[in-house]
């Protein structure tokens, strides 16, 4: 119910490239009422809700160095700040996000487990299936006969597919049922949410089409009807060595004594987004642990280290 935050902070160094720097702002559920605990050197959630590092460390971050440029009048180039909405429900803020306002070289997400010096350069392709099987309802224990089950449909397709790790590049998973009104009506609907993920798009493609035609043919000798939706939720990026994007990375981070480290996600971001709008981005390491539970934890000098490492960058973003 609000909109992207997007901002520019115009540099004095014209010799610098432009650089953006992008966080969200929403974090997974249940994350109001959130109670820090610090502990030593560790900050922590109460016990009821998630910490919401992801990606409250990534706003902090990137605040700090707004102020601290600001403050401290460090001459910089160019500076993009995006922090956008909705990205933990398919990265829908970076998806409404008008490409026009991406006026910068390359950029960085800062939302990624690790420490400071890992850069993510590769992502996989996601899509979402859903799937509506409708059978017909009956009296379970007078006439099931009569009935065509939406449950059961539902679970021979299922059985059928392969899912988990498919291999190096692909997975694939079931992750929502919804279905049946009572144990004593047979069900006659059943939602079913899935999703699989490739760094390979045949892959992928490939994967996609085996679950739909188990779906597709189990409603078909089951005589339901099925209403199937796939949806492309983001597409997969590879970020070389030689792109400037990740030479920049690696060599601060060596100028600070981070040795980088260059990693491929299972998962996917706003970096998605802006890749394939043609704005070079890669995720970085922000110091987040158990992300979307409630053991979430995250390190106050780790993220101290990140601060210092995108800090760095900001201010001098060549190799």
């Amino acid at each position: 119910n609000s909109g992207n935050l997007i901002a520019t902070i115009k540099g004095e160094r014209r010799d610098l490239p432009a650089i953006m720097l992008n966080a969200h702002m929403d974090t997974v559920k249940p994350g109001i009422g959130v109670k820090p605990v610090i502990d030593g050197d560790m900050i922590k959630a109460s016990g009821d809700t998630i910490l919401g590092g992801d990606d409250k460390a990534g706003v902090a971050i990137i605040l700090e160095i707004a102020r601290i440029l600001k403050e401290e009048k460090i001459p910089h180039g160019d500076l993009l700040i995006v922090m956008t909405v909705a990205e933990e429900i398919g990265i829908k803020g970076a998806g409404a996000l008008d490409p026009k306002y991406l006026k910068a070289d390359f950029g960085y997400t800062l939302d990624c487990t690790g420490t400071a010096g890992g850069i993510f350069v590769a992502s996989p392709t996601h899509d979402k299936i859903e799937a509506r099987i409708t059978g017909r309802a009956a009296h379970a224990g007078i006439e099931p006969e009569k009935g065509i089950s939406a449950i059961l449909t539902a679970s021979k397709a299922i059985s059928k597919m392969k899912l988990g790790r498919i291999d190096d590049e692909t997975t694939a998973n079931v992750g929502v049922i919804r279905g049946g009104r009572a144990t004593n009506i047979i069900p006659d609907s059943v939602l079913i949410e899935a999703e699989a993920r490739s760094h390979n798009t045949a892959k992928l493609d490939e994967q996609v089409a085996m679950m739909r035609g188990a779906l597709e043919t189990a409603a078909s000798e089951a005589g339901a009807q099925i209403d199937l939706k796939i949806i492309r939720e983001y597409q997969n990026y590879k970020l070389t060595e030689d792109m400037p994007v990740i030479k920049v990375a690696q060599a601060v981070a060596r100028s600070i004594g981070i040795e980088p480290i260059l990693k491929t996600s299972g998962g996917g971001s706003d970096a998605n987004i802006f890749n394939a709008h043609g704005l070079p981005t890669a995720p970085l390491g922000t110091a987040m642990h158990n992300c979307h539970t409630m053991d979430e934890d995250i390190s106050i000098s780790e993220l101290e280290c990140v601060f210092e490492y995108v800090m760095a960058i900001a201010k001098n973003p060549v190799v």
